[in-house]
Parts: C-alpha cells; structure tokens; sequence
C-alpha cells in the first residue's frame, strides 16, 4: 500500500509504482487527490500480488484517513500482510503517521463477537510492515510502540463498552481492573458499598441505591516515578446503564445507555496504554461504578444527599447522575495530592448538541491545562473544544434547600454540570472532558468508539517531568 501526499508524483517514488500509478491516472482509475483509492492486481514488475494507491492530503488527519481506506481495499479479501510506504510527507510526522497507521489497522479489523457467535470470521490480515529508510527507523519504533499501546488500550475500552450492561456490570468493571493489575503489575483496590458507605460518599450512593447491581468504587495506579512525586489522577464516570431512575428516559435508544460507562472503560484503557509505555510517571485511575435504575429504593426528585465534601445537593432529576457520582469521586481524589486531575464522562446530551460526535467537550481550570489537553487530542486525533467556565453559569444551580441543586435549566447544560462538578475540585487542577458524542456511535454503526483513550495517553505523556 502507498499513500501519497499532494497532487503530483513524488521525485523519489520507485520508478515501477510511479509508472503503474501514472497508467491509472491516464485510465481514469485514479486522481492524486485526497480520498481516492485504487487497487491494481498482479502489477507488473512487483512481486506482490496487489497494490492499493491512496491518495492523501499533507496533514495527519488526511493520512489517517487515507490509510483507512487502503486498508478498506484489502482487509476482506483474503490479504494476510499488507505492506505500507508514505511518500510526499513532511519528515516530521513520520512518528505519528506509524502511531496512525497501527490504530487504523486495529480498527479496520475488529469484529464485536463477544456476545454475538453468528459475528462475521475475523479478517485475515495478520501483519502490517513498514517500509520506511533506515534515518527514520528511531520515529518509526517510538510510533509503532505508542500506537500498539494505544490501541490496545482503545480495544479494552472498547470491548467494555460494547458488552450488554448484563454483562459488564460494576463488578465486571471491577474484575477487569484487577485483572489489569495482575497482568501489568498495578495497585488496584475495588471497593464494595460497605467501603464506599464508610468513605460518607453519600451522592455517590444515593445513585446506585436504586439498583440490585452492587456498586464498585475502584482505584488503580501505575507508579512510574519516585513516591515523593504527585500523581496524574483520571477519574472516570462508570454507569453501566442509566434509566434515567425515576426522572425515566424515553423508551427509544434507552439500549445506547449501556455506553454511559465511556468514561470509566476510557480511564481504565489509558491506564493499559500507560501501563504498557512504562513512562516515568505515577498514574491514579478511579472509576465510580453503578447503575441508575427506578424502584421504590431510587432516589426521588426533591432528595437531598450529603456528598463526601460535606456539601448537600438538592437532586430536581435523577437522570443527571453522572455528576452525582463524579462529584464523591472528585472529593476522594484530593488525598493524593495530585498534580492534576481529568475527570471523563458521559454527562450532558447538552454537550451532542453543542459539538456534535466529533470534538469532546473540555473545561479546564487554568490556560496552561486547557492547552495541554488541546494540544494532546491534536497529536491523537482525537480532538477536543473548550468551553466556558465562567461563575454566571452557576446562578442556575442555586437551591432553596441544598447547597447546591444537581441541574440548572436547559440553557448551556453541558456547562453548568462542569459548573456542579467544580465545586468538588476546588483543592487542585482540575479538568473535565464531556465525551456524549465522541464515546459511542448510533445507527448502523452503533457501537463504542474506545475515545479519549488517545487523547488521555498523549496527556499523561505529556506531563512527564
């Protein structure tokens, strides 16, 4: 496969490929503009039995897109190795071009079967080479080994969500972090409602308390640096189906609410990416992991609970829970001390609307960490936006009767629960990514997407001392 960047033949591409590319130019198979692709059987004068020409523009994005679709040509035909060469890019993306390469063959050959024993045979592409010139083979292996990592991180991610919420309940979540414990040498700790009751995690519980499925609160951490230096702490919004509770959601696409954990399968594969790139780093992931269900045990509108910072909320619906949740597990953070602290949710609808299923929602409590998340879902493809944190915000979460309510109004509903959620990060620096749209795609292609995993591995990589 050859991927081309810019809309003539590169000077240094081989003599035979630019002779067969320039034969399907004059055809009509084939332009040099970005997106096209074509696929030429037993060339002439290459031992390979294929080749797959995609063109491409200059830019990370274009490349990945441009990869995906030479993979697209080959992956169910048969085709064991696949063979891939950039000409026309710029030297210095060779490192993340490889990084892209490996995630788009990763996800070119996943197959959902874990539940499903009709699910199509799995691809048979096995082997991806890379043809690349010995001055960039130091690029090359920093890119396959970060990609590899990420990925597989996406995979976990990934595999977590798109199981049925019968299947990956709060305990499940829990077995699969210490699972990852046994296989990568981490401290994990799962806690069960007794632990989480003794820790006043009142908000927290006043969530899962409407469901038979037993809550886990789990705490994992890589120690990749001295114990004197403070941790990067994620923090992941596990709700492995959301009702709504009592404030019920409507009946159609109530089944995509299997996926409200996207947050906490997201902190727990970036914890198998970074447990994997062994940076010089130490790394603490905490997911808080329940059902949000209806019974005559659920939280009602009008409750007031006690949260673990001593705050009271007012709680007006019940299907804004995530930050319920979120907002003991914030608390729980403070007692490491941390250098920084993301949060990652499924949590407003407000946010789909705003930004749509292509950037996730980013609050951040100072420039410097705004520009670093930024900065790492650019490098990752995997983008993000910042929003407003402005105090105006918070009017709407005024309550007669709590310190604080669980919703404002309609207006802005992504921002006043990044509102909600600060008020438990005050003791650090704090940032919160929304990721409703990015976790998960409908219709046809419904299913987990395994973001921000890369994003969140560019981050902690990039808070490397």
């Amino acid at each position: 496969m050859v991927v081309v960047a810019g809309d003539t033949l590169p000077v240094g591409l081989d003599k035979t490929v630019a002779g067969l590319v320039k034969d399907a130019i004059k055809l009509g198979d084939f332009e040099l503009k970005a997106g096209q692709v074509v696929t030429l059987t037993r060339p002439a004068g290459l031992k390979a039995a294929r080749l797959v020409v995609a063109a491409s523009g200059s830019s990370l994005k274009a490349a990945r897109a441009a990869v995906a679709a030479a993979l697209g040509q080959v992956k169910g035909r048969g085709v064991v190795h696949a063979a891939v060469t950039f000409v026309g890019f710029d030297a210095a993306l060779t490192e993340s071009l490889v990084e892209q390469t490996v995630l788009a063959a990763n996800e070119a050959v996943y197959v959902y079967r874990a539940t499903k024993p009709s699910a199509p045979a799995a691809s048979k592409l096995d082997k991806i080479t890379l043809l690349v010139g010995k001055e960039d083979a130091k690029a090359v292996k920093a890119g396959l080994t970060r990609g590899q990592a990420v990925a597989n991180g996406i995979a976990l991610a990934r595999e977590c969500a798109n199981l049925p919420p019968n299947v990956a309940t709060p305990t499940y979540l829990g077995e699969q972090a210490k699972a990852l414990g046994r296989s990568h040498g981490l401290k994990v700790e799962v806690m069960d409602q007794k632990a989480i009751e003794k820790l006043g995690m009142g908000s927290f519980l006043s969530v899962a308390k409407g469901s038979v499925e037993a809550p886990r609160f789990i705490v994992a951490r890589y120690e990749g640096a001295a114990k004197t230096q403070a941790p990067v702490v994620l923090v992941g919004k596990g709700i492995t189906f959301d009702s709504g509770g009592i404030s019920i959601k409507p009946g159609a696409g109530m089944d995509e609410m299997k996926f409200d954990m996207g947050g906490a399968a997201s902190v727990l594969g970036t914890l198998r990416a970074v447990a994997e790139l062994k940076p010089k780093i130490n790394l603490v992931v905490i997911v808080a992991a329940c059902e949000n269900m209806p019974s005559g045990n659920a939280v009602k509108p009008g409750d007031v609970v006690t949260s673990m910072s001593g705050q009271t909320i007012e709680i007006l619906n019940t299907d804004a829970e995530g930050r319920l949740i979120l907002c003991d597990a914030l608390t729980y953070a403070e007692r490491f001390k941390p250098a920084v602290v993301v949060d990652v949710a499924t949590l407003t609808g407000a946010c789909v609307i705003a930004l749509g299923g292509v950037r996730s929602g980013m609050y951040a409590s100072d420039d410097e960490l705004a520009a670093s998340l930024s900065a790492a879902g650019e490098a990752a493809l995997d983008p993000c936006w910042r929003l407003p944190l402005d105090d105006d915000y918070a009017e709407g979460l005024k309550s007669n009767f709590a310190d604080v309510a669980n919703v404002a109004g309609r207006e802005g509903g992504s921002i006043t629960a990044a509102k909600f959620l600060q008020r438990f990060a005050s003791k650090y620096r704090w940032g919160h990514l929304d990721i409703a749209g990015t976790a998960w795609k409908g219709g046809a292609a419904k299913g987990g997407t395994g973001r921000p995993v890369g994003l969140l591995t560019h981050f902690v990589l990039s808070q490397v001392r």
